[in-house]
């Protein structure tokens, strides 16, 4: 099973042009938001895509977003990133998630949750590292796609769905996609992130996630970060004030404002 989810893996396309020159230009400190929007607004259905998500009443803007320069002006490039990850991520992978017994599209509204908590969040805290964790955020449940395609093909998916109805936590679903298929969501996520030639940043972060305790320093904040986020939304529960109170746990461990966060909340529930 191990071998056979690595050759799925490596059998992914790569990015496509537009999505390395995105990569390119909100990795280089010399780059300006107008290259950003030229590369963008050259992909018309990349450019959907974006725009169609930027409008998510999760992220509380007011006004519609009409078009890619107002987008990235209200985002930054980091949460630009990670919208078109994600669009390139849907064409790029054939996405059947009901091993999980989950909706394709409730599994796509998880992540732009997380994504929109993490950036209503750090927006707040450090917005330096936003260009990490909200591409993070936004990606970090992209293992599962991989994993439930094995379980489907190996007819465990049954199997996988009796023993997840006893779960209620994303580190037990981790144990147990580790269990069945030999690799994590968060293992497996990494791995794919790294083929992509991703920072090591982003990809360490995501890996982390679960144990942030174990990570090199300078991760250690935001695999603590996305720990947070996927306890407070995951694909059982979304926002609950058993999961929020879960989180506050975290927070304080951490050492990092609650009330920061909780306005952070408020503002993805309205």
């Amino acid at each position: 099973m191990e071998s056979s989810i690595i050759k799925k893996i490596k059998a992914l396309p790569p990015l496509d042009d537009t999505i390395i020159k995105i990569q390119r230009i909100c990795t280089d400190k010399n780059s300006s938001l107008n290259d950003l929007v030229k590369v963008v607004e050259g992909d018309p259905m990349l450019t959907a895509n974006i725009l169609k998500s930027s409008n998510s009443p999760l992220y509380g803007f007011s006004r519609e977003i009409k078009n890619i320069s107002h987008a990235i002006s209200l985002f930054g490039m980091a949460t630009i990133r990670g919208f078109a990850l994600s669009s390139a991520i849907k064409q790029n992978i054939k996405i059947d998630l009901t091993p999980y017994n989950i909706s394709n599209q409730y599994f796509l509204d998880t992540s732009v949750a997380q994504s929109a908590l993490m950036f209503n969040w750090y927006a707040k805290v450090s917005r330096d590292m936003l260009d990490i964790l909200v591409p993070a955020a936004f990606m970090m449940e992209v293992g599962k796609i991989v994993i439930a395609n094995e379980l489907i093909e190996l007819g465990k998916k049954e199997e996988f769905i009796s023993k997840m109805a006893s779960l209620s936590s994303p580190q037990e679903l981790s144990a147990l996609e580790a269990e069945i298929v030999g690799f994590s969501n968060e293992e497996i996520t990494s791995k794919i992130f790294e083929q992509w030639n991703l920072e090591s940043e982003l990809v360490d972060a995501i890996n982390y996630s679960n144990n942030p305790e174990e990570a090199p320093e300078h991760i250690k904040p935001y695999a603590s970060a996305l720990l947070i986020i996927k306890t407070s939304v995951n694909i059982f529960d979304k926002l609950s004030d058993k999961s929020i109170s879960k989180a506050l746990e975290l927070l304080s461990q951490n050492d990092l404002d609650q009330e920061v966060f909780l306005a952070a909340i408020e503002k993805v529930k309205q």
